[in-house]
């Protein structure tokens, strides 16, 4: 495993579902990674690892794993873009072959992944799905602000500014007693 100087969230995806329960349309879904300490020491697993110093850039390739306090990154490739002014300082993060990102209430999945730590945002692309709580919310896109915890799901095709797409979802409804 492999710690990494400026620490990682890898999962903030997944906390865009949180009230979602109440079927309160005016209700915005905030993440449950609002707050996150972001200082928790990364680690990283792979069956590889690629080092491009001059690019600035290593590539996790094969059965990758990243760990960030609560957090719980899964990809068949993550590249780690960084600066190295006086240590490694990571500046984005990016998954592909199919991300899953877990935290202990919330599961997010999608076919690509970007963390911008400058931005503090983490969007996940493709075939989005987001589930909490027996609640599960499908897309196009998700992106996660982990300052405000705002996280908004597009239905728009990836690539496209525009959303054309629908976004769906499927809510659990508290059991009530027959005739109420």
């Amino acid at each position: 495993m492999m710690a990494m100087g400026r620490k990682i969230i890898l999962a903030g995806l997944l906390g865009a579902s949180a009230g979602i329960g109440s079927l309160a349309a005016a209700q915005e879904p905030v993440s449950a990674l609002r707050g996150l300490n972001s200082n928790a020491p990364v680690d990283i697993s792979s069956d590889r690892i690629e080092v491009q110093e001059r690019a600035d850039r290593a590539i996790f390739v094969g059965n990758v794993v990243a760990r960030q306090d609560r957090l719980t990154l899964e990809t068949a490739r993550l590249t780690v873009a960084y600066s190295t002014s006086g240590g490694i300082d990571i500046d984005r993060l990016d998954a592909a072959g199919g991300v899953v990102v877990r935290s202990p209430s919330e599961t997010a999945r999608g076919n690509f992944g970007i963390y911008d730590l400058d931005r503090k945002l983490i969007t996940l692309i493709g075939d989005v799905q987001l589930t909490r709580e027996g609640n599960q919310v499908n897309g196009q896109r998700l992106v996660i602000d982990l300052n405000t915890g705002r996280a908004v799901i597009d239905g728009g095709s990836p690539g496209v500014a525009q959303s054309g797409g629908r976004v769906t979802g499927r809510f659990t409804v508290p059991q009530r007693p027959n005739g109420s």
